[in-house]
């Protein structure tokens, strides 16, 4: 696997168990300052995109990355994780 592939991997991998830990805790914990500041999330998103061929259109998007603290932790996890295995 290329270096550029591991990092995506990585990245992924790191998204996806910091979206699971944000939903845990915003299901579990109770309404307090805590759950507000760990849940917060900004979400950018691009799109749509059009595309017209003369056989086929279609559109994609919007696109949006949600981006919580706790996915940013995720990717520190992932990170760790990956540098003790390879």
């Amino acid at each position: 696997m290329t270096r550029t592939g591991r990092n995506l991997l990585i990245l992924i991998a790191g998204f996806v168990v910091g979206g699971v830990m944000s939903g845990l805790l915003q299901r579990f914990l109770p309404e307090s300052a805590a759950k507000s500041f760990f849940t917060a999330a900004w979400t950018p998103t691009v799109g749509p995109f059009s595309m017209d061929i003369l056989v086929i259109s279609f559109t994609l998007g919007p696109i949006g990355l949600h981006v919580s603290l706790l996915s940013l932790l995720g990717v520190v996890i992932a990170y760790l994780i990956a540098r003790s295995l390879f």
